[in-house]
Formats: C-alpha cells, structure tokens, sequence
C-alpha cells in the first residue's frame, strides 16, 4: 500500500498553476458568464465572429483519497483496517473539452468533443469491465452534437435534437455530473412550450454510456423521459417547477456486452419506474436577507434490486419489486448583505426513504437517477440520495470578488437499518462473505446504529483570471457507529480527502 499526500509535483499542473498565478485579477466579477479566451479574442477583433462560438475547456484535477471512496478497495471496505484492503489512491485527471457553435435568429448547431485520462490511478485492472478505469475515456469523443430550432421571442415552440446535457432544478436527479472526469449527456429529443404564465420541456432520451476507446452510445433498451414544467408568473417572489420522469430499462439489458463499461455506470437494473416532484426556491432578494428552498419527490413503478456485481443468470430472474419510494430537501439561508466578504449561512436537510424489509416484495428505496451529487451531501461523496438522512450546515465568505471560502459540516444517518448504506452511485455497500452482524463487513444490519458519520469539509475557489479558475478542497470524515459496527471484527479508521483543480475556459 503506498502512503501519499496531495502534491503539486505533477508537470501539468505546476504548468498551469504557473501560467494561471501570472495572470492578473480582474477588478470585479464580469456581469455576465464569461464566453471564452478565444471567442474573446476572436470577436474583439471580428464583431461578425458574435454568431459563432469556439472554445476548449481544460481541467487538471490532482485527488488524494485516505480510507475510503473510489480506491482499490471499494466501496464494500470503505474505512476499513483489513490489511488487503488498499484504501488509499492518489492520481491526476485530466479532462480537455473543445467546441464549436453557431447560433442564428431560428436555430443553433453544437458540437462538443470529450477525451479524458487518470494518470496513477490504482483502480486500473486489466481484466476488469473497463479496465476498472471509471474516470477514462480516450483518445476522444462525442460529448455533445445537437441542433435546436427555435426562436421563444417569437414563436412559443422549440426543438432541440442529438446528444445534449439534461440539467434541471439542483441537479439531484438528472444532471451533466461535470464534476466526475467523464461528465454526463443523453441521446435525446426535447420540445419546449414557452409562454408568459407556464413553460415545459417534454423530452425522451437514453444516457450515454461511456465505453473508453469505443464510440460512446446510448443503449435502446434503456430510455428516459421526463416533463419539467415551471411557471414563472405564479407568484412574484418563488420559482415554482414542477416534474414528472419515467425510466425503463428492458429485461434483455441485463445479456447485452458490458465489457467496456466501468462500473458503476454498466448493467443497469431493469425497471419502470416514475418520479414525480415539486420544486420551489425563493427569488433573489425576495426576502432580502433570507432565502429558503423546498422540494419533495414521490416514486413509484417497479424495480429490480440489481446492481453492476450482480451476476447476469441472477439479473435475469430477479423478480420485479413494487416501488412505492420518497425524498425532500429543505434550506434555509441568510446572508449578512452588509458586512464585509457578505457571509452566508444556510442549513440544508436531505432525507430519502430506504426499504422497510428487503423480503416483502416491496422496495422504499429511493433510487437517485441520473444526479449531480458532488458536494451535495459531502464533497467525500460517499454517498447519494438513497436511505440517507444528511444534516448540512454551510458557512461561506467571499473576501474577494473572485474568491470565495466555504466551510461546511454534514451529520449523515441511514433512514432505515433495514437497508444498505448506497455510495454515490447508487451501489449498495455489500459484502455478501459476511453474516449480518457479525462485524465482518457492510450489510443490511438492523441491529446496528444508524449513525453513519460526520464529514466536515472546506473548499477555496478562486478566479484568478477570466479564463482560469483554482479551487482547493479538503475533508475528513469522522466514522460512526453504524461503520464501527460494520466493521467491528477487522477495525476501521477515519477517512481524509484532498483535491486541488486547475480550469481554463479557454
């Protein structure tokens, strides 16, 4: 097992570091999102280039990873003291992203290319799916390549057809995922209705699944689709929207060849399953100092409890269980306008259902989709919105225009000791070696504590030019008792995280 700290020694990024300290700050933040270096030039000196856009995103990321997530190991001895059990993994990521766009009165073509490698990175296996590798895909790829028709100024419809990121609200269902090295996009068609009291994207579409050194495609056999409605007149101080999802994943998914994929993004669990939601956000200022945001969410269908270790001749009988599932996230914030660095404080509760008796037929799990979760429930992210409890406290300063300060605390519980503890990816943590309760690894325990943990974390952005962000970040996660107990017979340890990002928008 090797014993590393975070270290800037890496060529590339003392490069960066170099070439980003060199530069200037800027007086104040621009006032609107930042197009680019290079459209910046190009159009300062051609105002006929404005239609166009051209661009590369670059992004170094060094990660140092201590007991626990994305190492060796995985998630199934996550804080474990098994001398077998390498839990540390320190690497470098890189991920480079040019684009091109055109933009008229009536339509847009966009096309993004991805190629994205991790250097060091002991998860390799040459003869796991994926080599093991879940953060490579070379040489390069198709990340985005849509057209959208449309005008909303004049016209209340728009398309927008080809391989195309689906965000919405906060991400905690269907997001890009940017911060992972591959990022996320859909196979997808989406028609907007727009009018003054009542906006809706209907769309249908299959995610992508990365296959490194393959063409990237969607599979047929698995299609998501959605309507998102917001309704921007109901009232004048919240954003109220409002959803409903359906994913279905075919039986036959479980035989095609996933040989490609790196978990955990292959063999998706067949399923039919619906999630319908209503987000609500205060606007800006619409409670001067005070804001505050509530969104519930309610699943039903049905699933199978299939996971990417779950071997195929059991994938292909697991039986269907009733999904009658939950989730809700509560904040509340308020931010000192008037003092100096305008500190904010906010308190945000994550809470989704887990099953109540994993032999009834019946499932509570909540399953998280296709989220955006970093740095939701811990920048560690050791875990997603599946049998979580997550108490978020959040203390942030800007001392700076270009530079902001976050200090943060999270106490994390399971909502039910009936089910598993799930990572961030929606794996349950299962060591099937060990009898429930006897210490000797993760299982559904119900005589244990549901006391999972504290993570406190700290993250430093700062835009040292237009074009050139840095961002520090570094967390610890103080063990529970549910982890202790888990891990009773082979002994456990706190774990520690740190990151340190270079990003040109070039």
């Amino acid at each position: 097992m090797k014993k590393s700290r975070l270290s800037l020694l890496s060529p590339v990024f003392a490069c960066a570091v170099s070439s980003a300290l060199a530069q200037p700050a800027p007086a104040k933040p621009a006032s609107a999102p930042y197009p680019g270096l290079i459209n910046t030039k190009l159009r300062a000196g051609d105002a006929s280039l404005s239609n166009w856009d051209f661009g590369i995103n670059v992004r170094l990321r060094e990660e140092d990873k201590e007991e626990s997530g994305t190492t060796d190991a995985g998630s199934n001895w996550d804080f474990s003291k098994r001398p077998q059990d390498d839990n540390q993994n320190e690497y470098q990521l890189v991920r480079v992203m040019p684009h091109i766009g055109y933009t008229d009165k009536w339509f847009t073509a966009f096309a993004e290319g991805r190629t994205s490698y991790a250097y060091g990175d002991e998860r390799y296996n040459s003869t796991a799916p994926g080599k093991g590798l879940s953060e490579t895909d070379g040489p390069i790829d198709i990340y985005q390549a849509y057209l959208m028709i449309g005008n909303h100024k004049e016209f209340p419809f728009s398309i927008k057809i080809g391989r195309q990121e689906l965000t919405y609200g906060e991400q905690r269902l269907v997001g890009h995922s940017r911060w992972t090295n591959l990022a996320r996009t859909f196979d997808a068609v989406k028609v907007r209705y727009q009018n003054a009291w009542m906006g809706v994207d209907v769309f249908t579409s299959g995610v992508v699944y990365v296959d490194d050194r393959n063409l990237n495609s969607a599979n047929l056999q698995d299609q998501f689709s959605g309507a998102y409605f917001n309704f921007p007149t109901i009232s004048k101080n919240e954003i109220v929207e409002a959803y409903l999802y359906n994913r279905t994943v075919s039986r036959g998914i479980v035989t095609d060849d996933w040989s490609g994929v790196a978990a955990p993004a292959r063999f998706p669990a067949p399923q039919d399953l619906y999630t319908a939601g209503l987000r609500i956000k205060s606007k800006p200022n619409a409670y001067n100092p005070w804001d505050y945001g509530v969104e519930v969410m309610y699943q039903f269908g049905d699933r199978t409890a299939v996971a990417p270790g779950t071997a195929v001749a059991a994938a292909k009988v697991a039986p269907r269980l009733t999904q009658r599932a939950y989730a809700a996230i509560a904040q509340l914030g308020y931010t000192f306008s008037d003092a100096w660095a305008k500190p904010r404080v906010a308190f945000i509760y994550s809470g989704a259902s887990g099953d109540k008796d994993a032999a009834d037929g019946k499932s509570q799990t909540f399953q998280n989709l296709f989220p955006s979760n970093h740095g939701l429930y811990g920048i560690m992210d050791l875990s997603g919105l599946q049998n979580l409890q997550d108490f978020r406290l959040t203390y942030s300063i800007k001392p700076l225009p270009t530079l902001t300060l976050t200090l943060e605390g999270h106490m994390q519980f399971l909502s039910r000791r009936s089910d598993f503890w799930y990572n961030a990816a929606g794996v349950p943590r299962n060591f099937t070696g060990a009898a429930s309760g006897s210490g000797a690894g993760y299982r559904i325990n119900p005589s244990y504590s549901n006391k999972l943990g504290q993570e406190l974390d700290f993250v430093g952005t700062w835009s040292v030019t237009p074009y050139t962000q840095l961002e520090l970040g570094l967390g610890h996660y103080f063990r529970g008792d549910y982890v202790k107990e888990s891990l009773a017979t082979v002994g456990s340890h706190d774990a520690n995280y740190a990151y340190f990002q270079v990003t040109l928008n070039l």
